[in-house]
């Protein structure tokens, strides 16, 4: 199954390291970044897995939860949060979902089998609240994530959701914003009253409107 962005993020009733998740139920009206991991024990993750921690309470000031996947049983999860904790230097304060079966990691096309048949890749899912995935990322399992980046495009998506604005390059909270194509100049002053500059015609910038 090939996910693409609007689609609705499949729901799927799961063990986890927290018991059963019934995923839509448990999102209710946040975004969510699932995050899928090749296996447990492996080193990568335990310091993804130790920052998530760390950040959990960037991603809740911005309504979102956090939850993680990895293919082995909650047994197992159970031993590796222990060592998490040790290394990384926090508690886990977030499920991990158990998925021996791959039950979840084959509805959202987790295993890349010319990669790896076993284990899955590293990729982030951001599902907003009425359940459609916005943004996926895949990471190969060598390379660990930068959660940063996680954090500055979900402050893009809900502030771009909100204003006919878009993100530039490189942009974090705070910038100036891509005024919409679909807006007239004109309008766009009206509208942005902090001011728009027009570099060209089709590239208008306006310091973000809701700062």
């Amino acid at each position: 199954m090939t996910l693409q962005l609007g689609d609705i993020a499949p729901d799927f009733t799961q063990d986890s390291s927290a018991g059963t998740i019934n995923f839509h139920e448990w999102a209710g009206d946040s975004w969510v970044v699932l995050f899928s991991h090749p296996a447990d024990y492996t080193p990568v993750c335990t310091t993804e897995l130790g920052e998530v921690a760390k950040l959990k309470g960037e991603f809740e000031k911005r309504n979102a939860k956090v939850i993680a996947l990895s293919v082995d049983d909650s047994d197992s999860h159970k031993g590796w949060i222990g060592d998490i904790e040790e290394t990384q230097g926090t508690a886990l304060n977030y499920p991990i979902l158990a998925d021996a079966d791959r039950k979840v990691s084959d509805l959202y096309g987790m295993i890349h089998p010319k990669a790896d048949a076993n284990v899955t890749v590293r990729t982030v899912f951001v599902i907003d609240p009425s359940k459609k995935l916005r943004l996926t990322i895949t990471y190969p399992p060598s390379t660990g994530r930068n959660f940063q980046e996680i954090l500055r495009v979900i402050d893009s998506l809900q502030l771009t959701d909100n204003y006919q604005v878009a993100t530039p390059v490189n942009w974090t909270d705070g910038d100036d914003c891509v005024v919409s194509p679909k807006i007239a100049t004109e309008d766009a002053k009206k509208q942005f009253p902090k001011g728009v500059k027009e570099l060209k015609p089709y590239l208008r910038m306006t310091p973000q409107p809701n700062k």
